[in-house]
């Protein structure tokens, strides 16, 4: 039996724009996923650590947002601005109320 290459094949998104809102929108969802992976690894037992040692549960995220190294933040924004661009590609519109 072989074993078949994956190959993903994600939609096309950097055409998509977003607006102001929605950009504003992704700051905030980037906060809130880091703000629920540092509780759930909390509940887990994890704690701040200046190197990440999965034996001894500590790493170096656990941290609040702002505090964070650009470059976390920036994977956490660009998670969120994926996923928005995502849903506006298959018709979604999301208003502010």
């Amino acid at each position: 039996m072989s074993v078949k290459e994956y190959r993903p094949k994600p939609l096309e998104l950097a055409d998509v724009e977003l607006s102001d809102d929605l950009m504003s929108l992704a700051e905030t969802m980037a906060r809130n996923v880091h703000e629920q992976w540092a509780a759930t690894r909390i509940e887990q037992g994890w704690r701040y650590g200046e190197e990440r040692s999965d034996s001894r549960k500590e790493h170096p995220c656990l941290v609040p947002y702002d505090e964070l190294d650009e470059s976390e933040r920036v994977y956490d924004r660009n998670s969120a601005i994926s996923t928005l661009k995502l849903i506006t590609r298959l018709g979604y519109n999301i208003t502010k109320r």
